[in-house]
């Protein structure tokens, strides 16, 4: 049976780097099932090296953490129209984002309707695209304040190209202080300020403001300009279940698109696209530079491995839904063996087990 492991030390590791690195508090996102690390481990094991805030962006994660969390704080980084989910939100008292003014006039009327005062982030859009008032409109969002069952404790943005655009994401940084600015000479207080994902952390100097928005750079896979101390986070488990011997000009896998050069052993490995492996994140087609690296891959059609007592073997046939074959000719490995793959958790079929070692 396939089951995913993640080193505990390894993670705390990666904790405490970025602890180090930000230093102001820290926003542990544990949406995406906790980036694929199991959401009720991974946040369990983040309050236990002392992160206090969280937050997802599913209310259907809400009453999970409600379970294993006390007085630390969720931030729903979900700006929503929706009475029932602003309901799911309220009523859990987690911190609600406002990101315009018919999710602003719900969360009110639903707050009201419960008899309670929620906490609130407004959510400005410098750039990305998605949730947040336009620094064109912060005249509307200004009149958010006024709202009288909404607490507003602070204020937040999201950088769209951190991980690349270093001049961009500093541009937006400024238009978010400039947005806030603008409020502030209103009158109003904007509490806790907050833009620095994972990639503007380890990419762009400056951006921490009062915390930080944490997620991807705990399983040590983001992408950054430069190589850091954070540990790759999980492995891909299971066991050679199966060996055989083919001879020379065997076909292996769909299509008879493999054939072998020599007599070879197979070893038949129960993992596959289902649960995750070959799987690949799409990445966004941003510049010439990216298209000519996804041509080239295609080209020299990119070999992968399968790891067994400590050694690499090639994969043959493709990766099938559920199976993989390995060539493990002139090799010592027998059936039981554990077999492992390096794939990010992100891909991996949330079906199968997290296990914390």
């Amino acid at each position: 049976m396939s089951r995913y492991i993640i080193d505990k030390s390894k993670l705390k590791e990666n904790i405490e780097i970025l602890k180090e690195t930000a230093s102001v508090p820290i926003i542990g996102v544990v949406k995406g099932n906790g980036y694929g690390l199991g959401i009720r481990e991974f946040t369990m094991a983040l309050k236990e090296n002392g992160i206090k805030s969280f937050a997802v962006t599913e209310v259907t994660d809400i009453p999970v953490l409600k379970e294993i969390l006390n007085d630390e704080e969720v931030l729903v980084m979900r700006s929503t129209c929706l009475k029932d989910e602003a309901k799911i939100i309220a009523s859990a008292g987690c911190t609600a984002t406002i990101g315009s003014e018919l999710s602003c006039r719900v969360m009110n009327e639903v707050s009201k309707s419960l008899g309670i005062k929620t906490k609130c982030h407004l959510k400005i859009d410098t750039g990305m695209g998605r949730y947040g008032f336009m620094p064109s409109e912060i005249s509307k969002a200004i009149k958010c304040y006024d709202s009288q069952n909404l607490e507003f404790t602070g204020i937040y943005t999201h950088f769209s190209s951190a991980f690349r655009n270093e001049a961009l994401t500093k541009a937006q940084l400024q238009l978010f202080k400039d947005c806030i600015n603008q409020i502030e000479k209103a009158g109003i207080k904007t509490g806790t300020a907050h833009c620095a994902n994972s990639p503007a952390l380890l990419n762009v100097s400056g951006v921490s403001m009062d915390m930080v928005r944490l997620g991807s750079a705990f399983t040590g896979r983001v992408i950054t300009k430069q190589k850091t101390q954070l540990n790759r986070i999980g492995l891909l488990e299971s066991n050679v279940i199966d060996i055989k011997t083919v001879p020379t000009g065997y076909s292996v896998g769909y299509n008879g698109t493999y054939k072998t050069k020599r007599e070879t052993r197979i070893a038949i490995v129960p993992i596959g696209h289902y649960d995750g492996f070959g799987l690949t994140k799409e990445k966004e087609l941003y510049d010439l530079r990216y298209s000519l690296s996804v041509f080239k891959q295609f080209l020299k059609k990119k070999q992968m491995y399968v790891r067994i007592n400590g050694r690499m073997y090639h994969v043959i046939g493709g990766i099938g839904l559920s199976h993989t074959a390995v060539d493990i000719t002139n090799s010592d490995v027998k059936c039981g063996d554990t077999a492992s793959v390096d794939i990010s958790p992100l891909m991996v079929n949330p079906r199968i087990e997290r296990i914390y070692k």
